[in-house]
């Protein structure tokens, strides 16, 4: 009995029709997420360019807007989302109607606090002054309300 060299048995059998439909829509849902992760990446930050024209309005917040973007603040907080702590629109909301909130949130800032945002603890930051912390917390209490 010799050998056909041709025979079938060496060749994989064929895959199901189905397999390469799913392969083709997994291909477009993940090229659907390419483009929706790019867009969001690209467009304007509406937070940001509201707090733009609040600060050319009221040009005393530049002091305290450098004061956070100089210190470690951006390492846990974003301006909209929660990161390690929550986002700066999301404290300036909290805060909004409350009186002693500029004196509250820089006493905050320097002492640091754990149980108010959950059971993530804001580190203390006694390099930062009384009245540096007063104009970061002026300038986040000037952010717009969240969306």
């Amino acid at each position: 009995m010799s050998r056909d060299p041709q025979s079938d048995d060496d060749a994989p059998p064929p895959r199901p029709r189905w397999v390469g439909w799913a392969l083709a829509v997994f291909m477009v849902l993940v090229v659907l997420g390419v483009f929706n992760v790019g867009w969001r990446i690209l467009r304007p930050a509406t937070g940001a360019q509201a707090l733009d024209a609040v600060q050319q309005a009221r040009p005393e917040l530049a002091a305290g807007r450098a004061l956070v973007q100089g210190a470690d603040c951006m390492r846990c907080h974003g301006m909209d989302r929660h990161y390690v702590g929550p986002g700066f629109r999301q404290i300036a909301a909290r805060y909004a109607g409350r009186a002693d909130a500029p004196e509250y949130l820089a006493r905050k800032i320097r002492e640091g606090s754990v149980g108010v945002w959950g059971r993530t603890l804001m580190p203390r930051h006694p390099q930062i002054t009384q009245e540096q912390a007063v104009q970061m917390a002026q300038w986040l209490l000037a952010m717009p309300p969240v969306d």
